[in-house]
């Protein structure tokens, strides 16, 4: 069995925004036994969320498109880039002091659960 990143594309639209339309694209964890298998066991997985969701006032129709990427992972790829997400801020100083805040809240999570486990 081998591990693969897949990158799966959903459509949805708020009920209530007539006209306005998203896209999400999201990254899966599979383990297959190749490539084939993967891609879909990644359609499989697409399909089994599409829905329609509804909450008191709105509803939104979740549509899955398909899958665009897999890229299979191997102990070679040890620190290789999977995903970049551009940011753009008018406010640099309080966008560097929220990214230090959160580093620092994910270090105590993994040194408490580094802690519990010995």
């Amino acid at each position: 069995m081998e591990w693969y990143l897949a990158k799966l594309v959903y459509r949805f639209q708020p009920v209530t925004e007539k006209g306005a339309v998203h896209f999400e694209e999201q990254l899966r964890l599979l383990e297959a036994e190749d490539e084939l298998h993967a891609f879909h066991k990644a359609q499989l997985i697409g399909s089994q969320e599409e829905c329609h969701l509804k909450d008191d006032n709105n509803g939104i129709h979740w549509h899955f498109i398909d899958v665009i990427q897999l890229l299979r992972l191997h102990q070679q790829m040890d620190g290789a880039e999977v995903l970049s997400q551009p940011y753009t801020t008018t406010d640099p100083e309080g966008y560097q002091k929220k990214i230090r805040l959160k580093a620092a809240y994910l270090l105590s999570d993994c040194t408490d659960q580094f802690l519990q486990s010995r």
